[in-house]
């Protein structure tokens, strides 16, 4: 790092010079303002200890110079003589200035200062080296974040079968990003990008439901059917249907999926007409199949054509490389979404988020970013923001697997982890819902929850009767 001492007395820069020579700083001097700016324009210092007593322009409007004219420019300490420390304290609550040491200054404390402007200069350089690769993330791999060989792996496979229009099996753990696969499969250099993207998620719908959810329904099919409905194959048309969580369908509508895929035509419920369709199906499930078909869970017949080709997704706790990305990512998009200041993640705090194992996978770490930019008070991401059990870095990773558990992992139990836990939701879901001016039905959209599954949520967080009647009423409103 370079770092620029601007002081008009030889002494005193030379004084500075040597109680900063084990820092290891590239250092220059200069005399005045105006050797100063040449040097700031030629080397571009990440720190500079500006002196205020400069001939011709003070250090205090130079300082304003360098803050109007170059936001990312070095960060500022300002020296300033005994007893004019009120001119140098508003210098760094008004002018951006970052600090101040007085004169005489006392070694140990002109180290301590220039310590802790190194340790923010570091983090400035990781958070920017952060959003650098965001960007690049972003406008070249979409959605799918991280450069671990596991989702390296993953995008290659999308890139290959996204041309074709062949059925994909997507298989993973919860929270792994499946649907982000499927959208990625329809998006990225598919004929079918320009047509509808339908999901529909097989375990969030009653067995009864979900006949009528994919294939449609007549007027006077079954008690409630007003009217004509088109089922999701027939709103899919011409693009693709993701079937999430395929794994949780009942036998008789896995019958009529297999009939459908090898006939491509539908029948909707109540009728007799016959209708074509033109869909791609991409499924997904975090159940292990082959084990379902052998327990007469689930047709062999429709598992092979479901799965032409498989793309396995790795669990966050198998990609601890892309952590920091994502964490990075997540906290970003929380600002932005919470209307609240972005924040830098501290380096104790990006530790005990690549040392946690995340059974949830991305989904809690997104969740967990969530939480700790609601919480956090200052401007940086700490353990205290982060929830108990991660926040506290109990959770210890075994590789003996002698005690039988899957993969050797013992995970300590934490004892205030389910209050801990509620408490984020209680307080997740009111900032969401202040963010809906309290319709339900909008916050379900955003959460990615049914409307009835987000109301039994607020009864069990103990805010349905502050919530629920308002959120019912938004939805009688919307379909009268």
């Amino acid at each position: 790092m370079r770092l620029l001492i601007v002081d008009d007395e030889e002494a005193s820069r030379y004084g500075m010079r040597r109680a900063l020579s084990t820092f290891g700083y590239n250092v220059s001097e200069a005399d005045s303002a105006e050797a100063a700016r040449a040097l700031v324009k030629q080397q571009e210092p990440d720190l500079m200890l500006l002196d205020v007593n400069l001939p011709g322009m003070s250090g205090l409007d130079f300082l304003k110079e360098l803050k109007s004219s170059n936001g990312n420019g070095p960060l500022v300490i300002i020296v300033t003589a005994h007893g004019s420390e009120r001119e140098a304290i508003e210098a760094v609550r008004d002018q951006g200035a970052h600090d101040y040491v007085s004169k005489p200054f006392e070694v140990d404390d002109l180290r301590l200062r220039v310590k802790n402007a190194t340790g923010m200069l570091q983090l400035r350089r990781e958070n920017l080296s952060l959003r650098r690769r965001i960007e690049i993330e972003r406008s070249q791999r979409g959605a799918l974040i991280g450069n671990s060989e596991g989702m390296q792996r993953v995008r290659s496979m999308i890139e290959k079968v996204a041309e074709t229009d062949a059925t994909v099996l997507v298989r993973g753990e919860s929270g792994t990003g499946k649907e982000l696969v499927a959208r990625e499969i329809h998006e990225r250099n598919s004929a079918r990008s320009t047509e509808a993207f339908v999901a529909v998620n097989c375990a969030a719908l009653p067995s009864e439901l979900i006949e009528s959810e994919l294939f449609g329904h007549e007027k006077g099919a079954f008690t409630g059917a007003a009217t004509r409905r088109q089922g999701k194959f027939e709103q899919a048309n011409g693009g693709t249907l993701f079937l999430d969580e395929i794994g949780d369908m009942s036998a008789n509508v896995q019958a009529k999926l297999l009939r459908a895929l090898e006939e491509r035509r539908i029948e909707r419920l109540g009728g007799n007409e016959s209708i074509p369709v033109d869909v791609r199906i991409v499924s997904a499930t975090h159940r292990p199949l082959e084990q379902e078909i052998a327990a007469g869970n689930f047709r062999a017949d429709l598992f092979y054509r479901l799965q032409v080709v498989t793309i396995e997704i790795p669990p966050l706790r198998d990609r601890r490389e892309d952590i920091p990305l994502l964490a990075e990512t997540f906290a970003r998009a929380a600002a932005e979404h919470f209307e609240l200041p972005a924040r830098v993640i501290g380096q104790s705090t990006l530790r005990r988020l690549v040392e946690y194992n995340w059974p949830g996978n991305v989904r809690e770490l997104k969740n967990t970013m969530d939480r700790a930019v609601i919480m956090a008070e200052g401007d940086e991401l700490s353990a205290r923001d982060l929830p108990g059990e991660i926040g506290a870095g109990s959770q210890q990773i075994a590789t003996d697997s002698s005690d039988g558990d899957e993969g050797g992992l013992k995970v300590p139990f934490t004892a205030d982890f389910r209050e801990d836990r509620r408490e984020f939701e209680r307080r997740y879901i009111s900032r969401c819902l202040e963010h809906t001016q309290g319709n339900v039905t909008r916050a379900a959209e955003i959460l990615g929850m049914h409307r009835q599954s987000l109301q039994h949520k607020l009864r069990q967080l103990g805010l349905g009767r502050r919530y629920v009647a308002v959120g019912a009423d938004a939805q009688d409103n919307s379909e009268e």
